[in-house]
């Protein structure tokens, strides 16, 4: 059950996009992103937080600042749904045109990052997302944990390419293809759940494109942050298996990928967290039989991803021996075709 705690809902009317910020805590960082979302500029927007089980003196001074403004709401669901479903659940109270989720870490790099959003999905209406570029917190340099494509594309960051995913921390979603596509798999929690919309995206005839130039900056908080050594190495290994079965494909890549995670999980450490994130993967029940990708999506995907990272057993090479998203360094290659 949502429960309203500051400001309202979007009216009836038309406007261009709903802001979308998850809280947990945080405080003082969550008030920062709110305020970076207020001021946008050259848009018609609406600022939905929806508050994840946040102490009461957050939730209070969280209330102070959205009853301030007109186009904003305070929501709550007084638990911890996760990510997908927190963001399901935010999505659910608007009905702007464009859908914009920043993490309550991170800040708009300047007030038009929003409107350029809006303006360049609408002026390409095949594309269902755009991936925006994660800077670091004074936007000295891109945040090389939250890179989310191949690593022969890094020394593109500031450009535009076509991709096959987006990173959850700062990016647009158009409305139109959230309905019909179905928002997020709850079941996800927390990691890939951006991976797994666009593939069913892309299945659909959606494009998705990583736009260099349309920024955020993030913080990286301590506070709440779901860390490596944690339970995050098992949501990381669990969600990505469980996704690769909800596609109708030789069951060889599924158990190789396995093998590959719990080799790489032996090697940093984490051996208990892949065992049990590889047999929680299987129980996890499908809503529908797994699929095949359309012909169109596979071309796209090859296009797109398979192409700049190589075929199976290098992806998975390449993957058992690099470190956690959060060592990786930065590497220039190739340029990518736009």
């Amino acid at each position: 059950m949502i429960q309203i705690l500051a400001g309202s809902p979007p009216g009836a009317g038309a406007y261009d996009a709903d802001i979308l910020i998850l809280s947990l805590d945080r405080v003082g960082e969550t008030e920062t992103a709110i305020l970076s979302a207020l001021g946008q500029l050259g848009l018609r927007q609406h600022v939905i937080v929806f508050d994840q089980g946040s102490s009461a003196v957050t939730l209070a001074r969280l209330s102070a600042l959205i009853g301030a403004h007109a186009h904003a709401v305070l929501a709550s669901a007084g638990r911890n749904l996760g990510v997908a479903e927190g963001r399901n659940r935010a999505a659910s109270l608007g009905h702007g045109r464009m859908m914009i989720a920043l993490d309550n870490d991170a800040v708009f790099a300047d007030a038009a990052t929003a409107a350029r959003a809006v303006v360049l999905l609408d002026g390409e209406p095949q594309l269902a997302a755009l991936g925006f570029r994660i800077m670091n917190a004074d936007g000295s340099g891109d945040d090389d944990a939250s890179w989310g494509y191949p690593e022969a594309l890094r020394a593109c960051a500031g450009e535009r390419f076509a991709c096959a995913t987006f990173v959850g921390a700062g990016h647009a979603i158009r409305r139109a293809t959230w309905n019909e596509i179905g928002g997020y798999d709850a079941e996800l929690f927390f990691t890939w759940e951006e991976y797994d919309f666009a593939l069913r995206a892309i299945d659909r005839g959606w494009q998705l494109r990583y736009a260099g130039d349309i920024a955020i900056h993030h913080k990286l908080a301590s506070e709440g942050r779901v860390h490596w050594s944690g339970r995050r190495w098992f949501l990381f290994v669990r969600n990505r298996l469980y996704i690769a079965r909800k596609w109708r494909t030789p069951s060889g890549p599924f158990f190789v990928r396995s093998a590959a995670y719990g080799l790489k999980g032996v090697r940093l450490g984490l051996a208990r967290q892949s065992g049990r994130a590889i047999f929680a993967a299987l129980r996890m029940p499908l809503a529908m039989p797994p699929k095949r990708m359309s012909a169109e999506g596979r071309r796209y995907l090859v296009a797109t991803d398979t192409a700049w990272r190589g075929g199976l057993w290098r992806r998975l090479r390449d993957e058992v021996m690099t470190g956690l998203p959060s060592s990786r360094r930065r590497h220039p290659r190739n340029r990518p075709v736009t």
